[in-house]
């Protein structure tokens, strides 16, 4: 495991890529470093996630408020200030955002 140093990051200097959901869109900002990713993730008014995602996050809200919703049928609301934790293939969850939302989504090799 490399280590890393000390950095800012500036997400205005740092592309967005824009994914299509079931509905809506996602524009992710990604910054990669080494087996560590950082995002800065916003969903548009009425997205619905496109898939059920079996990778390990730590999703913090940032502005706005969106559900959580396991293949299992439950559904966690998460607002401003709020964050979930889950590992790889530990659950299969999408997100749903009725009036999009604002992320901060850090994953990678050590949720495995």
């Amino acid at each position: 495991m490399s280590t890393i140093p000390f950095q800012t990051i500036d997400w205005d200097s740092i592309e967005k890529i824009e994914h299509i959901g079931t509905t809506g869109i996602a524009h992710w900002q990604t910054k990669q470093l080494g087996g560590l990713r950082i995002r800065k993730v916003t969903y548009s008014k009425g997205y619905v996630a496109n898939h059920w995602c079996q990778k390990g996050h730590i999703v913090h809200c940032l502005e706005g408020e969106f559900i959580s919703e396991l293949e299992s049928g439950e559904q966690v609301q998460l607002s401003k200030g709020m964050t979930y934790i889950v590992s790889d293939n530990e659950s299969s969850h999408r997100s749903i955002a009725a009036n999009g939302v604002e992320l901060l989504i850090i994953d990678g090799d050590f949720l495995k």
